[in-house]
């Protein structure tokens, strides 16, 4: 899953910001979209794929829809070749998430409606149940063993506890976003969501 942060200053995902400093509501529209969401958290973890590939993974979206949107992906500069290999007279491309990290800016996020952040943020709730479905779909789960969990706790912070907060659970997560897969590692999807409550 795409670990999605909103806050004051910016919008990261996954730790890196994928947003231009021009980001408009369209641009969130983009990355949002359901079909879209998917491609990108098909290549959450440094995977490097290609859309041949990408099909082979996403099976339940037909190609010709998913070609489309990976291509608005790959237009918007969200999805950039990182190696090409030749196979059978034609050459296989290979994508990956753009790495290059750009802020946006307060105002910018502040020109997103209250409808605006409940389309996307329910954009966002709907490929998380997407993913669990896809989950207890296997033949045998055993939540503990698979180390899967889902849990909400309450938190008393000041704003200067919230940073604290923040950057204590970057500095840990930073250690292992960049680990490249191998026979050793599973893969895991990790989903964050931060609400002020009363």
């Amino acid at each position: 899953m795409l670990d999605i942060i909103i806050n004051n200053d910016n919008i990261t995902i996954n730790n890196n910001i994928y947003f231009s400093k021009n980001l408009s509501g369209s641009k969130a529209d983009l990355i949002l979209h359901p079909v879209r969401l998917k491609i990108l958290q098909a290549f959450v973890g440094d995977r490097h794929l290609s859309a041949r590939q990408l099909c082979e993974i996403l099976p339940d979206i037909p190609q010709a829809t998913l070609y489309r949107h990976f291509q608005k992906l790959v237009q918007a500069e969200l999805l950039t070749v990182v190696a090409e290999h030749p196979i059978r007279g034609t050459v296989e491309k290979f994508y990956s998430l753009q790495e290059q990290n750009t802020e946006l800016l307060p105002e910018e996020l502040a020109a997103l409606t209250g409808a605006d952040h409940q389309r996307h943020f329910t954009a966002f709730v709907v490929s998380l149940l997407t993913e669990f479905e896809a989950y207890l779909q296997r033949d045998e789960i055993d939540l503990v063993k698979d180390g899967v969990g889902y849990r909400q706790i309450a938190l008393h912070l000041s704003d200067e506890e919230l940073a604290e907060l923040t950057q204590s659970l970057n500095q840990v997560l930073v250690k292992f976003l960049h680990q490249k897969p191998s026979k050793q590692r599973k893969r895991f999807l990790l989903s964050s969501i931060l609400i002020p409550g009363d």
